[in-house]
């Protein structure tokens, strides 16, 4: 398979949210046939939905992957069962590590478990930020507009870089 681009978000609330972003980051590096090739930076973010919970620390990554979208996903599911993420029925439930594949590529999947771009992207000013400080110019493939333009049309949000490095 060629080789594709592919932006994962990162996000964690629950115990050490850095420590956790890093050896997310480390296992995708680390996955057969994907290669991290650019970070954000880390961002610190109000939780938007589920129950009361404390806030978020949030980041992009850009892959290099030759996995398919849905084995990309079932790496990163494994990777957050590895880091201690119990799903339940509870959405947008405070977790130690989320992995979400924004984009894959140019491609445009929807599809029972996976859909990409995901599907809340343009509402979600913590996904948008760390992503356009990656590429301002990357489009959403199924909204035919850049990031950058859906950034600036959401309302002011608490998306506040951090001091912390990878």
């Amino acid at each position: 398979m060629r080789a594709a681009l592919a932006y994962v978000g990162l996000g964690a609330n629950l115990g050490d949210r850095v420590g956790q972003l890093r050896k997310a980051a480390v296992a995708l590096d680390a996955a057969p046939r994907t290669r991290v090739r650019r970070r954000s930076s880390i961002y610190e973010t109000t939780p938007v939905g589920g129950p009361p919970q404390g806030r978020y620390l949030n980041a992009v990554l850009e892959l290099e992957t030759q996995l398919a979208p849905l084995a990309l996903l079932e790496q990163c599911l494994a990777i957050e069962a590895t880091l201690g993420r119990q799903r339940s029925e509870v959405r947008d439930e405070p977790r130690p590590i989320d992995l979400d594949i924004l984009l894959y590529g140019d491609e445009v999947i929807a599809e029972r478990r996976l859909v990409v771009p995901h599907g809340k992207l343009h509402q979600r000013a913590f996904a948008l930020v760390p992503l356009v400080e990656i590429d301002p110019n990357i489009e959403h493939p199924a909204l035919g507009r850049q990031a950058a333009t859906l950034l600036r049309r959401l309302a002011a949000t608490s998306v506040v870089r951090t001091e912390e490095t990878w």
